[in-house]
C-alpha cells in the first residue's frame, strides 16, 4: 500500500458510495495524486463511502479493502490499480438490498472519469472540444447477443445506415451521407478497431461486437487526427485488454424466435489467460450466430430465404516487460454468409418478393496487428501500431429481364467480387499535462489495394465484364496541441499534411481511353477549437475542421467503360454545450449545432439499367442540431433521450432532376430520436434485476439524389423491452424487439436491376424474442 510523502499527506476526503472507477477519479482530484489502471472491471465494483481527514494512502486502502484490486506505486505521486491475487476481504456488515445501476446503458456522456480515447491525447470528456458519443456497458451484460455497427446505429440517432444486409451496410455520421450503394468511393466514416483502421472504401465490415469495452462515435470531419475518409467522423471500437493477473472468461448463448420466420441461435465465449503472471497473457474470443430468415420467394417456391450465418474469433497477446512497455499482437477473423437478399416487393407482399434466382452474399475479413506502447510517469505516451487487413466480398444479383406478366423471360445473374488489402502504420507521441493541456504528434502511412471484378450472363455461363483495381498510397504528418490559457479556457490548434496518390487500372481494355490512370493529392487539414469551463461540470465548446477523400478510377455508365472521379472536401463549424454529472445521480446532457459545406461530392450510383458507376454529383450544405440527455433521478433508475435534426440541400446536375423539395442527401431523415428507460435493483440471495424499455423513431429519407433514386424510405417507429436476472455469475436475459410488429421500410433497395420498378422495400425484422443465458468467471 502507498507509503510516500504524497500518499501520507492528510487531505479532506469526501467520496460517496459509488463504483471503483468513479471513486478513484474523485480521490485523485481531492488529493492531487494520479491513479491509473488498464483493468476492465473497475466500473463493475461497488465501493463504500469514504469521508474524513486522512491520507490518500488510507483512502486507497479503504476503497480497495473489499475488492480484488491493489495499488502499485509508479512514482511519488502516481499509482496503478491492478488485480490482486488475494481474495477480497468481506465487508464489515451485510448491506440491505438497494438499487443497482442498469446493466446496459445506451450512451454515457455523464461521468468525469470518461476519457475520449479517440482524441489520441486522453482528453477528459468535459473538456473535449467537439461532439462525441461514448457507449459503454457497465457492468457488461453477459447473456446478450452482440450487435454489429449497423444494429448499433439503431440506438444512436446521430448514426444513419443502409440496410442491404450484414457486412454490406454503410454507416454515416450526422447526415454526411454520399450514397446508398457500395463502390469505389472512399467511406465517409472510418471504423477503427482499437488503433487499427478496418476498411478504406465500401461497406462497414459488420464485425460482431463481442468483448468490446467501449464504442466512441467522434463526429467529423476528423481530418487532422485521422486523415482522408473521416469527413463524417470516425467510429472507434475499443476491445477489452488482456488481464495479465487473473484467469477468467464467459460463455453465453441464446435462441431467437421470429414471427413469420425461422428461429435463430447464437453462441459466444471469451477466455482470458495469464501465461506469466503480470508479464504475459492472452485473450480469446469465438462466436457463431445464425439469424433466421423471414422473406419468402413464391416464384421459386422458397420460404424464409434470407438466413444469415456469422462466425468469427479474435486473439490478443500482451507482453508487459516492465518500465511502462506493453506489446500487443493480435488477429481478428470473421465470415458472413447470407443465403439470399433481404428485400421484399410491395406488389408481392410485405415479406415476399418475386425473383428468378437466389441472390446470396459472402463476406470475409481478416486482420493482423502489432502495437507497442510506452508510458512514462510524467504523462508522456508513445504508440506505434502496424496492421494488415484483408477483405473479400462476393455478391450475386438477379438481372433477369421481366416479361409482360412480371415473370422473368430467362435467368441472368450479375456477379460482383471484391478483394481489398489495407496496410497501415502509425507512430505518435502524446502527453497529457497537469494543467489540462495536451499535445499529440505523429505520422501515418497507408496503402490500400481495391480490386473489383464482374461477370454477367446465365448463372451457368457468366461472361466477364470490365472491372477496376485502385491502388492508393498516402503519407501524413499530423499534430494537435491544446493549451490551457487559464483554468477555465483551453484552445486547440492542429493540422495534418497529407500526400496521396491513387493509380487505377481497368481489368480489360475499355471502350473509351479518356481517363487518368494516376492522380496525386496534397492537402493540409487544420483544426481550430476551444473549450470554456462555465461551471465546474458545464463546458461550452466550439470547433472548425476540414477533411477530404481521395479520387480514383471506377466503372462508368454502360458496359466496358471506366471513368475518373475526383477528390471531394468538407469543412464544418460546430458550437456545443456539455454538462456532466458530479455523482451517482443527477442530469447530464450534451447539445450542439453544426454547419457543413461539402463540395464535389463523390457518390457510388447505379444507372437505369442497374449497372454501377461512380461520379462527383455536386455540392451540399448540411445543418444539424443534436442533443442527448441522461438523467438518473435516483440510484438504479436511468432515463436517456437523444435526437438529431438535420436539413440538407444538394445542388448539381443530378439533383436538378429531382423535385426541389426532395434534393437531399440519401439515407438521412430530417429527424430521428430515441428514448430509453432502465431500472435495476438488487434482491435477496445475491440476485439482481434489470429492466429496460426503448422507443426509436426514424423519419423519412430518400434513397438517392436523382429522379431514379427519389424514393421514400424510413418513417417508422420501433419498440423494444429487455429484462435480466443475475445471481452471482449466472445471468438470464429475455429481449423482445419490434414488439408492435412494425413493417417499416428501412431501405428502398435490394436489387439494382429491379430498381426502376420502384417496388422494393426492406422491411424490419418482424416481432421477435430472444432468450439468453450466460455465465462469467
Amino acid at each position: 500500500m502507498p507509503g510516500t510523502a504524497q500518499a501520507r499527506q492528510l487531505s479532506q476526503i469526501s467520496i460517496p458510495a459509488t463504483t471503483l472507477d468513479a471513486a478513484l477519479i474523485i480521490l485523485a482530484r481531492e488529493t492531487q495524486i494520479d491513479v491509473g489502471s488498464t483493468e476492465p472491471g473497475l466500473r463493475t465494483v461497488r465501493t463504500p463511502a469514504v469521508k474524513g481527514r486522512m491520507s490518500a494512502g488510507e483512502a486507497l486502502k479503504r476503497l480497495l479493502r473489499a475488492t480484488s484490486y491493489r495499488a502499485i506505486e509508479v512514482d511519488p505521486r502516481s499509482f496503478r490499480i491492478v488485480r490482486s491475487l488475494r481474495r477480497p476481504q468481506p465487508p464489515a456488515q451485510a448491506r440491505a438490498p438497494r438499487p443497482s445501476p442498469p446493466a446496459t446503458l445506451p450512451a454515457r456522456p455523464a461521468s468525469e472519469d470518461i476519457v475520449v480515447t479517440g482524441s489520441k491525447q486522453r482528453v477528459k470528456l468535459l473538456r473535449y472540444p467537439g461532439s462525441v458519443t461514448i457507449t459503454r456497458a457497465s457492468p457488461p451484460p453477459v447473456a446478450d447477443k452482440a450487435s454489429d455497427m449497423s444494429e448499433i446505429a439503431r440506438t444512436m440517432p446521430v448514426l444513419q445506415h443502409t440496410a442491404l444486409g450484414a457486412g454490406r451496410n454503410k454507416v454515416f455520421i450526422r447526415g454526411i451521407a454520399d450514397s446508398s450503394f457500395n463502390g469505389a468511393a472512399q467511406s465517409t466514416a472510418s471504423t477503427y478497431f482499437d488503433d487499427i483502421q478496418l476498411a478504406y472504401s465500401g461497406a462497414e465490415p459488420g464485425l460482431k461486437l463481442y468483448d468490446i469495452a467501449e464504442i466512441d462515435v467522434m463526429e467529423g470531419p476528423q481530418g487532422t487526427l485521422y486523415g482522408s475518409g473521416s469527413i463524417g467522423g470516425i467510429i472507434r471500437l475499443t476491445s477489452n485488454p488482456v488481464d495479465l493477473n487473473s484467469l477468467g472468461g464467459s460463455l453465453a448463448g441464446g435462441a431467437t424466435l421470429t414471427a413469420a420466420g425461422n428461429p435463430g441461435a447464437d453462441l459466444a465465449g471469451v477466455v482470458n489467460m495469464p501465461i506469466v503472471a503480470g508479464s504475459l497473457g492472452a485473450r480469446l474470443v469465438a462466436y457463431r450466430i445464425v439469424d433466421g430468415g423471414y422473406i419468402d420467394d413464391p416464384e421459386r417456391g422458397a420460404r424464409h430465404v434470407n438466413r444469415t450465418s456469422t462466425s468469427g474469433g479474435r486473439i490478443r497477446l500482451r507482453a508487459s516487460p516492465g518500465d511502462g512497455w506493453d506489446i500487443d499482437l493480435g488477429g481478428v477473423g470473421q465470415t458472413i454468409d447470407a443465403r439470399d437478399s433481404q428485400y421484399a416487393m410491395r406488389s408481392v407482399g410485405p415479406l415476399s418478393r418475386r425473383s428468378a434466382l437466389a441472390q446470396p452474399f459472402h463476406n470475409s475479413v481478416a486482420l493482423g496487428r502489432l502495437q507497442v506502447t510506452k508510458d512514462w510517469g510524467d504523462g508522456l505516451r508513445l504508440i506505434s501500431a502496424s496492421s494488415i487487413v484483408g477483405y473479400r466480398t462476393d455478391d450475386v444479383f438477379d438481372a433477369s429481364p421481366p416479361g409482360p406478366n412480371g415473370i422473368p423471360l430467362y435467368r441472368v445473374a450479375y456477379h460482383v467480387r471484391g478483394a481489398k488489402r489495407l496496410l497501415t502504420h502509425e507512430t505518435r507521441l502524446s502527453r497529457s499535462l497537469p494543467d489540462g493541456g495536451s499535445w499529440v504528434a505523429g505520422f501515418t502511412l497507408l496503402e490500400d489495394r481495391d480490386r473489383l471484378s464482374r461477370e454477367l450472363g446465365s448463372p451457368d455461363n457468366e461472361t466477364s465484364i470490365i472491372g477496376v483495381t485502385n491502388l492508393t498510397r498516402s503519407a501524413s504528418l499530423f499534430g494537435e496541441w491544446t493549451a490551457a490559457l487559464s483554468p477555465k479556457f483551453a484552445a486547440t490548434l492542429g493540422a495534418r499534411v497529407t500526400s496521396a496518390r491513387t493509380d487505377g487500372e481497368p481489368s480489360t481494355q475499355p471502350r473509351d481511353d479518356r481517363f487518368v490512370r494516376g492522380r496525386s493529392t496534397r492537402r493540409v487539414d487544420p483544426t481550430i477549437a476551444f473549450s470554456w469551463l462555465l461551471q465546474p461540470r458545464l463546458a461550452l465548446f466550439g470547433r472548425y475542421q476540414s477533411g477530404f477523400r481521395t479520387g480514383g478510377l471506377a466503372v462508368a455508365k454502360g458496359v466496358g467503360r471506366v471513368a475518373d472521379f475526383h477528390s471531394d472536401a468538407i469543412s464544418v463549424e460546430e458550437l456545443g454545450l456539455r454538462r456532466l454529472r458530479g455523482g451517482p445521480t443527477g442530469l447530464a446532457f450534451s447539445t450542439s449545432v453544426s454547419l457543413a459545406r461539402w463540395t464535389g461530392i463523390q457518390a457510388d450510383l447505379v444507372n437505369s439499367r442497374g449497372l454501377p458507376y461512380t461520379a462527383n454529383i455536386g455540392d451540399a450544405h448540411i445543418e444539424a442540431i443534436e442533443a442527448t440527455g441522461d438523467w438518473i433521478p435516483v440510484e438504479g433508475l436511468r432515463l436517456v433521450g437523444s435526437l438529431l435534426y438535420t436539413h440538407n440541400k444538394v445542388s448539381g446536375p443530378l439533383a436538378l432532376l429531382s423535385q426541389p423539395s426532395r434534393r437531399h442527401l440519401p439515407d438521412t431523415p430530417e429527424f430521428a430520436g430515441r428514448m430509453t428507460a432502465a431500472y435495476g435493483w438488487t434482491g435477496p440471495g445475491e440476485m439482481s434485476f434489470q429492466a429496460e424499455l426503448s422507443a426509436n423513431y426514424v423519419g423519412s429519407s430518400v434513397l438517392g439524389t436523382s429522379n431514379l433514386l427519389d424514393m421514400r424510405q424510413g418513417g417508422y417507429g420501433l419498440l423494444g423491452v429487455t429484462g435480466r436476472v443475475k445471481r452471482r455469475n449466472i445471468e438470464l436475459s429475455l429481449t423482445f424487439d419490434n414488439i408492435t410488429n412494425s413493417r417499416g421500410n428501412v431501405f428502398a433497395f435490394g436489387n439494382p436491376f429491379a430498381l426502376g420498378s420502384r417496388d422494393q422495400v426492406t422491411p424490419l425484422r418482424p416481432a421477435n424474442a430472444r432468450l439468453g443465458v450466460g455465465v462469467a468467471w
